[in-house]
């Protein structure tokens, strides 16, 4: 498949999905004084072309009451299970982020707990898993950056 080149109608309009996954195409038609139509057709370009992967919500964690958020480094005691130390990651929904890495961890994970003894009973749930050596847990006291858009202007810019 040849590479597809974005244009600025493209950018504006993946600028203004990543804002709001559900703004229908008529607002942006309208915003970019351009057809309804031709929106849809783009946006199809791209999904076609693999830039576009679905949609997904943004959910206030904290109104959820879900704001306690930690980062477990797991490591493993042989690198031949990761593959089914992640198959058992994968059954823990507080798990929300899971990479296999390089350097310091095996697996580098992040939770979502309601609080301290909710993350507790997950960090512990994920030190049971049979072939995990350890882990080591490190609390955020605040997301202070969460900003797709800042990577996107600068690949935008790169092109």
């Amino acid at each position: 498949m040849a590479k597809f080149k974005l244009d600025e109608i493209d950018h504006q309009i993946l600028d203004m999905l990543i804002d709001n996954t559900r703004v229908p195409f008529t607002d942006i038609a309208k915003k970019l004084l351009i057809s309804a139509g031709t929106v849809h057709v783009r946006v199809k370009k791209m999904e076609d072309a693999g830039i576009i992967k679905g949609s997904s919500l943004t959910l206030d964690y904290k109104k959820l009451g879900y704001s306690f958020i930690a980062y477990v480094g797991v490591f493993l005691k042989n690198t031949s299970e990761t593959t089914f130390v992640l198959e058992r990651i994968n059954e823990i929904p507080f798990v929300t982020v899971a990479h296999v890495t390089t350097g310091k961890f095996n697996v580098f994970c992040k939770i979502r707990a309601r609080n301290t003894e909710h993350a507790k009973d997950v960090i512990f749930t994920l030190d049971a898993i049979e072939g995990v050596y350890r882990t080591e847990t490190m609390i955020s006291l605040e997301e202070s950056i969460n900003d797709k858009k800042r990577l996107m202007h600068d690949i935008f810019n790169s092109l």
